[in-house]
């Protein structure tokens, strides 16, 4: 960053004070909710229309894609009484009738299910390997031991239920009383019934499966053909490549959705109006998009990466989780020039971010990266010592109070930073070969088609 470019300095300088993160931010949280492919959500896509236009981006349009829509009942969860299958000491004491809070997971099928209660652990393939959950219900942590690789929801569900498990239950590690939610897998219904509980209930649930009790969930809900809608438009010259910026706009239908991506979305509106402003000094053109329907299944992004074509997309810059917390994270994805672009503007700007080399396929960027474009994620972690794991995130709890708006504002610089650079770069092609085996050397390959996401055209 130049101290005599005064067009760079006039833009950074109006975004200190620019508003526009934190009135969109706030606009998307007072919707009832932005669960994919509900009436709310295309309220939402509007809002992020009028926002993109006003930040100077051009030609912004909808683009509507067919999806699987889930719409929750009620649910129910209870602890069957009866009498405790030790013999004797202090667990001997029959076991009460005793229901608590859940929630269905989304693609959760309607269902009746009862069994015994299993306890895997934090649900990693170890820990199921080494029970029995055949007809049982499924007891996991949404966390994974520090000293392993991140273990995901859905590919926790996908292993127990190929171990005969006829339910799931998905239990929070974060304290407060916050059931959390999170796609059983992506676009269609799931195979059995899946709910969250909080951390309090999970504490009583560890203690019933040791007393080898038994459980019922009932779940209400339903799946049908639905739409959502990507929002996206460019600025720039008119070249032959592009830098595609994503950010999905969508929420569960439990929560605010304020970090979960309130702030990814409202960061990339901060940083087109500092682009928009930028345009003449970008060497290729840039499309800013806002997605629907990560949540449950990376849909929008999908939908997007099948309207564009991939040869002309130099890279993708994925924004899901910038804005949260003070210290931008950015995950290279393998990419060695991503990586040392990153660090050079980021030091540059005097604001040091953590590097993630190593790729996973649950954001935005995975239907590009697949593909063979390289990807950049912009990530933002709690403070050393938080919880490891979504925290705040798919629950309740996930509300605009937690965001800090000078963290969307220089989040949205450094992001507006690192795509006028990006234009300027160029960025060798992603060896899927290569991906593949660092998919694998990661143990993600086993989870990923538990979870029916390794592509197809890889095997």
């Amino acid at each position: 960053m130049s101290e005599s470019d005064p067009t760079l300095e006039r833009a950074l300088g109006r975004a200190w004070t620019d508003d526009r993160c934190w009135e969109l931010l706030t606009r998307l949280t007072e919707l009832p909710h932005r669960m994919g492919g509900s009436p709310a959500e295309r309220r939402a896509a509007e809002i992020v229309r009028e926002t993109f236009s006003n930040a100077g981006l051009e030609d912004v349009q909808l683009q509507e894609f067919p999806m699987q829509y889930w719409e929750r009942g009620t649910t129910e969860f209870a602890v069957l009484s009866e009498a405790s299958e030790a013999d004797d000491g202090p667990d001997s004491r029959a076991i009460p009738d005793r229901s608590f809070e859940a929630i269905a997971l989304p693609y959760s099928p309607a269902g009746d299910v009862e069994g015994p209660l299993v306890d895997v652990g934090y649900g990693t393939p170890t820990e199921l390997e080494a029970v029995d959950l055949q007809g049982a219900i499924a007891v996991a942590s949404t966390t994974t031991p520090r000293d392993q690789r991140f273990v995901h929801r859905m590919e926790k569900f996908g292993h127990a239920v190929a171990a005969g498990a006829e339910a799931f239950v998905f239990a929070n590690h974060v304290p407060g009383q916050l059931p959390p939610t999170g796609a059983l897998q992506f676009d269609a219904e799931a195979a059995v019934p899946g709910v969250g509980v909080s951390a309090e209930t999970h504490d009583w649930l560890i203690d019933y499966a040791e007393r080898g009790a038994r459980a019922r969930i009932r779940v209400d809900a339903s799946t049908e053909d639905g739409s959502s809608r990507n929002v996206h438009g460019v600025f720039g010259p008119e070249t032959d490549e592009e830098v595609l910026v994503v950010a999905h706009y969508d929420a569960h239908d439990i929560t605010e959705g304020a970090l979960d991506n309130g702030c990814g979305i409202a960061t990339v509106a901060g940083a087109t109006a500092i682009l928009s402003a930028l345009e003449a000094d970008l060497d290729c053109r840039v499309r800013i998009a806002g997605v629907g329907c990560e949540e449950i299944g990376l849909l929008g992004a999908e939908a997007m990466a099948d309207e564009l074509d991939l040869e002309s997309v130099r890279a993708v810059v994925n924004v899901d989780g910038a804005g949260r917390f003070r210290n931008l994270r950015a995950l290279s994805h393998g990419s060695k020039t991503l990586e040392e672009l990153a660090e050079d503007v980021t030091t540059a700007a005097g604001q040091p971010i953590v590097h993630e080399p190593d790729p996973h396929p649950f954001s935005d960027h995975w239907p590009f990266l697949r593909a063979g474009v390289p990807a950049l994620q912009l990530h933002s972690e709690p403070p050393e010592g938080g919880e490891r794991g979504r925290g705040w995130t798919h629950t309740t709890a996930d509300t605009r109070d937690k965001v800090d708006r000078r963290n969307l504002r220089e989040h949205a610089m450094l992001t507006a930073l690192l795509v006028r650079e990006l234009t300027r770069t160029e960025v060798p092609r992603v060896d899927t070969a290569d991906l593949q085996g660092r998919l694998r050397e990661q143990e993600y390959e086993p989870g990923m088609r538990a979870a029916e996401i390794w592509p197809d055209a890889w095997d």
